[in-house]
């Protein structure tokens, strides 16, 4: 442990003089600590890990002075939620501000990844582990960022409360149940670390910073073909695997048309500035006619942008067959779906029915599909963002966009809560390895990102 901690120093020095100044700090000491333990617990579904995270969790919350009615672990199946009320001026009528994140994480499996997922490790340049991005480092700053603000006697002109979901990666049965609690809902606004940061380029040059406020529909569908099957040394002229292949190949020959809003124009027209070159120019061009087709096509080739032009749904998990010597009885391909915002579920399931050119193929939704409303940027919280991202990158454009994929924040949106999401970190996005291999977080980015929730909560909380 200490030889980890004495290379990380010893890089960062290196590294950037932004970071030399924080990394030798007791904050930064407990943050790396934090970082370390909730990234060495496995919280994947299916393995009941959540809670232990939660529980560890509150034990730093008490340690650091928290009361226990105002730390509570909320049990919910094999999972759990975590809420933490930082207790404001007892005389303050301010509504609380939400802070959100999710302390699951998608399956790893050591086998593939080049080091042990659920360690942190590091090399010259980042760390490496399973939630290192996704979310458990959004977890962590704001974990220790309680934690300091209560060390240092900081009394907020109005209440903060931390609420971790459980199962954001799979179900969000916790995030649910979280976006109904009465006292959650008090809320005037909600801020979420799981999404929005700074953009670099390849040369490490701020393009923007974002702010999540809006997110696509998230929903899955599964499709099954169904056949008698039989002995494999009898083939049938029709056969499950083939038909679902063939329904995949013709999604995959797909566009779903492109859609926009004033917001993600404006996005791209912004970003385009910063970016500059071939990329930077179609990205101005979509922004001034979106109908401009070559525009258009080269965004769809960038899966860092393609969900800000259009729906998008692409096979996830395939499963067929019951034996190796029987014709399979039937195959099943689940397809996710990132939908724009003001086009229903309906409306794509009944598009990919059209697509898959195969009435015979059913069609099943998982879950309860949640849409959810643009948050407008204020003010107050934009005033805040820009002291905590300037303070790092002072000439960057802050600018509000829509997320492609999902978080907790649709459902505190679709409760009546406004919801913007702004993390720690900038980072290049084409070095995003969140749900994949080899997850992992600039080292600069961490120690760069350890004041940004310090300055926005004193911001926003001091008269």
């Amino acid at each position: 442990m200490l030889k980890v901690i004495t290379s990380v120093v010893t890089l960062v020095i290196c590294s950037s003089a932004f970071s030399a100044q924080n990394q030798h700090t007791e904050h930064a000491q407990k943050t790396l600590d934090i970082y370390r333990n909730v990234i060495s617990i496995p919280t994947v579904a299916g393995k009941g890990n959540v809670p232990q995270m939660a529980n560890y969790l509150a034990s730093e919350f008490y340690a650091a002075g928290f009361a226990k009615q105002d730390v509570n672990v909320i049990p919910s199946g094999e999972t759990a939620a975590l809420v933490v009320r930082y207790r404001g001026a007892p005389d303050s009528n301010k509504k609380p501000i939400l802070l959100l994140g999710h302390m699951d994480v998608v399956e790893a499996l050591p086998a593939d990844w080049q080091r042990y997922p659920f360690e942190l490790t590091q090399d010259n340049h980042y760390f490496y582990g399973r939630g290192s991005i996704d979310n458990k480092l959004g977890v962590t700053m704001l974990s220790s960022t309680f934690i300091r603000l209560k060390k240092e006697g900081f009394v907020p002109n109005r209440d903060l409360i931390i609420a971790f979901s459980g199962d954001e990666e799979t179900g969000m049965i916790t995030t649910e149940m979280l976006a109904k609690m009465p006292a959650l809902l008090e809320a005037e606004y909600a801020l979420n670390s799981d999404a929005g940061g700074g953009d670099l380029n390849a040369q490490g040059k701020a393009i923007a910073y974002l702010v999540q406020a809006a997110e696509k529909t998230y929903v899955s569908f599964e499709l099954t073909v169904r056949n008698p099957g039989g002995h494999s040394s009898r083939p049938r002229a029709d056969n499950a695997i083939y038909e679902i292949s063939s329904a995949l190949l013709n999604l995959q020959q797909y566009h779903f048309p492109v859609q926009y809003s004033d917001m993600t124009r404006e996005f791209f027209r912004e970003s385009g500035k910063q970016l500059g070159g071939e990329l930077g120019q179609a990205m101005r061009d979509f922004a001034k006619n979106p109908s401009d087709k070559t525009a258009s096509d080269r965004l769809e080739k960038e899966s860092s942008y393609v969900g800000t032009t259009r729906t998008t749904c692409i096979p996830t998990m395939l499963t067929a067959g019951h034996a190796e010597n029987a014709a399979p009885q039937s195959a099943t391909v689940t397809i996710n779906c990132r939908i724009f915002p003001g086009t229903s579920v309906e409306e794509v399931k009944n598009t990919l029915r059209e697509v898959v050119k195969n009435p015979a193929i059913e069609f099943v939704t998982l879950g309860q599909p949640t849409a959810s409303p643009i948050s407008e940027l204020r003010e107050d919280v934009t005033h805040a963002i820009s002291k905590a991202v300037h303070a790092r990158y002072p000439d960057v454009s802050i600018m509000a966009y829509m997320e492609s994929g999902g978080t907790d924040g649709m459902h505190f949106r679709a409760a009546g809560i406004p919801t913007w999401a702004m993390s720690s970190v900038f980072m290049d996005p084409d070095e995003m390895f969140a749900h994949g291999l080899n997850e992992r977080l600039p080292v600069k980015a961490f120690y760069d990102g350890l004041d940004h929730w310090t300055i926005i909560l004193k911001e926003l909380t001091t008269d």
